[in-house]
């Protein structure tokens, strides 16, 4: 079964070989990226908004644990088919009426957590948030795989979507570390509401202006040609699922270790300062998640997977025995350099398998997992930390950074023994 890279290199009209063709940067337009990173951040600030806001509201962490719980729950149930009309429709107007929705629904939420209304109310609302979330970071990749394939000298696109890749995946880590601190800093300074107010106006603004940007015409819809369209069976390859399945331990483990995190800060007193705390590790992860684009061709995708994803357990391992907030920092540091290249193996893989016209529907469904399995730990290890205390809700980390290197250890075997057919 060819991959959606190799397909499109023989159906699709490119550049030649040796044409010097447009840099991306130029292909896509000076002002896509800036308007593409800024539409993350509502994305990235739901859950952890969402979360702080009904906690401060209704003063319960297990309510507002199971809150980011139901926002995971809408985006598992919603957000492939949003991907799947985005593959068959077109960008533009999926995410036009993704992004007026999520306006609307965080406005909603905003105003339920305060409200006399009972708590299934608030629950409600959360599902509504997930499932109207707009989906930009699947779509940017999309998006510019699909300028990559179109626009670039056949010579430069292998380098190019490796470099593009490990950009979006620091695009992302820059969202889902600072997107938390930019919580905290909106609660502290003006109120718990505050946060989801922001995400409901950056929506608005900069989704819109992704749905509108003249990149989104890279993408063609898969309407009218059907034929060329792999059948959705193929999302549910092996291959694919194992890489979907690194993507949800990537979502369990960024909602395990804030929430673990969380609860550990709060026991010295300084709760509000968790997601300062947590940007530790998101600087270190975007810095190598950039610097993943500079590896050796011959250090391959599956042996980065296992490499970093083997760090990463080798950080946490040391988090239940964390004392003070110095050796918490260090840790977190540590743990940061094997996430970031991570997740670029993971997205990298995952466009590499995408079936021929189901891309944005397999960038979407890696992406909903990230957030299902952040949504579900911080559920989980909320009621942990509430519960059985801090000590038993720091091992919650090791759990699923153990989930991300069993997926890597299950693609190295299955890749190996395609080898080994061929």
């Amino acid at each position: 079964m060819m991959t959606t890279l190799e397909s499109d290199r023989q159906n699709e009209p490119r550049p030649g070989l040796h044409d010097e063709g447009p840099s991306l940067f130029r292909a896509a337009g000076p002002s896509y990226f800036p308007v593409a990173l800024i539409a993350r951040f509502p994305y990235a600030m739901i859950v952890v908004g969402v979360l702080t806001l009904v906690v401060s509201a209704r003063g319960s962490l297990g309510l507002g644990g199971l809150t980011s719980a139901m926002v995971g729950l809408g985006a598992v149930l919603c957000a492939p088919l949003v991907g799947a009309a985005a593959d068959r429709w077109g960008q533009r107007v999926v995410i036009l009426c993704a992004g007026l929705a999520s306006t609307v629904t965080l406005l909603v939420m905003a105003w339920v957590a305060y409200s006399s209304l009972p708590d299934y109310a608030v629950l409600i609302s959360a599902l509504l948030i997930g499932a109207t979330t707009p989906q930009i970071p699947p779509m940017s990749r999309t998006r510019l795989v699909g300028i990559i394939l179109r626009r670039l000298p056949i010579a430069r696109q292998n380098r190019t979507l490796s470099r593009t890749m490990a950009y979006e995946s620091a695009a992302d880590e820059v969202t889902f570390v600072f997107g938390p601190m930019i919580v905290g800093i909106l609660a502290a300074m003006i109120n718990p509401a505050a946060p989801v107010v922001g995400a409901a106006l950056l929506t608005l603004v900069f989704v819109t202006s992704f749905a509108l940007h003249r990149s989104v015409q890279a993408v063609r819809p898969v309407q009218g040609e059907r034929a060329l369209a792999a059948p959705v069976r193929d999302l549910f390859r092996g291959s694919l699922l194992t890489v979907l399945v690194g993507a949800l331990g990537i979502g369990l483990f960024f909602g395990a270790v804030l929430t673990s995190l969380t609860s550990f800060m709060s026991d010295a007193g300084q709760g509000e300062s968790a997601g300062l705390v947590y940007g530790v590790m998101g600087i270190g992860s975007a810095a190598f998640a950039l610097g993943s684009g500079l590896f050796p061709e011959r250090f391959s995708l599956r042996a980065r997977w296992l490499v970093f994803a083997a760090l990463m357990l080798a950080g946490t391992l040391m988090l239940p025995f964390v004392t003070g907030l110095g050796g918490m920092l260090a840790v977190l540091g540590l743990i940061g350099i094997g996430l970031g290249p991570t997740l670029v193996t993971v997205f990298s893989l995952v466009s590499a398998r995408s079936p021929r016209g189901r891309a944005a529907t397999a960038m979407t469904v890696a992406t909903t997992g990230i957030v299902v399995g952040q949504s579900a730990s911080s559920a989980l290890v909320g009621q942990i930390g509430e519960h059985l205390g801090t000590g038993v809700a720091l091992v919650a980390p090791m759990l699923a950074a153990a989930v991300v290197l069993g997926a890597g250890t299950v693609n190295w075997r299955m890749a190996a023994s395609e080898t080994i057919t061929r």
